[in-house]
């Protein structure tokens, strides 16, 4: 009786040896606790317009409540920092551009977080081809025009961008580059004001996303130029890209996006995230929906191969940006 007690004893020490770790590694999740989700972006631009529907999908996946919470400012920079100081639960995520995150990182701010290390990527999401609409009474109706038109008054003409560094920024900064011309950048907060003063004819160009420039274009009160990316957008089949135009056959500036955790949020919680939005990016009712928005295609991928990306992103704008000669 007394070795059969041990013997007992001694299965119940072993069993919780083999039950305890897997306890602790798997992190408790509360469907009734709703997540957070960082727009860095003011309300009514692209970057928040996508987050939001993509927020939609992700609660339908995950069974629990997103709530979406717009930091913008700093082309993503307050929004991304919140992020990075919030505990690493599960509870905290961001919806921002790739291509800003990157950007920010290789333009000589000193940035209240490390673009790297204190992020946990979940997946990309999608990519947007920008497109450079004209006020109506903007005279130049296409790319051509607007080169010659620059060429004769050297700094007079001027384009929006949602952000000083931001993907619209270098997209006209190229254009001034590869065609010899000068445009006067005006920055804005976000996509949201940019458009307003576009559309107001306070500014005359503005690189925009073409889902919010879609509409606008289609009732007249905007003038499509052309698009930014490598193929012409199948919502605006007769919208030339500027790669068409004579001499910038290798023009192309496009907008990847993605999620990220704080660093430090369990693995399991990331890959919770991500089969989740492989899922949504999978699906063909979710690629039609982003098509139609103006967005170029979806794009699911690793927690790895996003920050693969990243790094190879910041490389590449780290470049132009110091052959555009961008400042902070």
């Amino acid at each position: 009786m007394f070795s059969r007690f041990y013997r007992v004893r001694y299965l119940l020490i072993i069993l919780s040896f083999l039950i305890l770790p897997i306890g602790y590694s798997q992190p408790v999740i509360d469907p009734n606790r709703p997540i957070k989700m960082v727009i860095p972006w003011p309300p009514g631009g692209g970057n928040d317009s996508l987050g939001r529907g993509f927020a939609v999908l992700l609660a339908e996946k995950l069974g629990q409540k997103i709530v979406i919470e717009n930091k913008g400012g700093a082309n993503g920079i307050i929004g991304a920092e919140t992020v990075a100081r919030s505990a690493p639960d599960g509870y905290t995520i961001m919806f921002h551009s790739m291509t800003s995150h990157a950007t920010n990182a290789v333009m000589g701010i000193k940035l209240p977080y490390d673009t790297i290390k204190d992020f946990a990527p979940i997946s990309q999401v999608a990519s947007l081809d920008l497109i450079l609409v004209a006020h109506p009474s903007f005279p130049a109706k296409n790319v051509q025009e607007l080169i010659a038109l620059a060429k004769t008054k050297p700094g007079s003409i001027s384009y929006a961008s949602f952000g000083n560094g931001s993907m619209a920024h270098i997209a006209g900064e190229l254009l001034n580059q590869k065609a010899g011309i000068k445009m006067e950048h005006i920055p804005y907060k976000g996509g949201a004001p940019a458009l307003a003063d576009n559309l107001a004819g306070h500014v005359p160009l503005y690189f925009a996303g073409l889902g919010v420039a879609l509409p606008h274009i289609q009732a007249g009160s905007l003038r499509a130029i052309a698009v930014t990316g490598n193929n012409r957008n199948p919502q605006l089949p007769n919208v030339p890209k500027i790669a068409e135009t004579t001499g910038l056959s290798d023009y192309e500036a496009n907008i990847f996006y993605g999620m990220w955790a704080p660093a430090g949020t369990p693995e399991a919680i990331i890959q919770r995230l991500n089969r989740a939005t492989l899922e949504i990016t999978a699906s063909a009712a979710y690629k039609k929906k982003i098509e139609a928005d103006g967005f170029a295609e979806t794009i699911g991928s690793s927690p790895e191969k996003m920050a693969n990306t990243i790094k190879s992103e910041m490389e590449i704008l780290a470049k132009v940006i110091k052959e555009a000669k961008i400042q902070p």
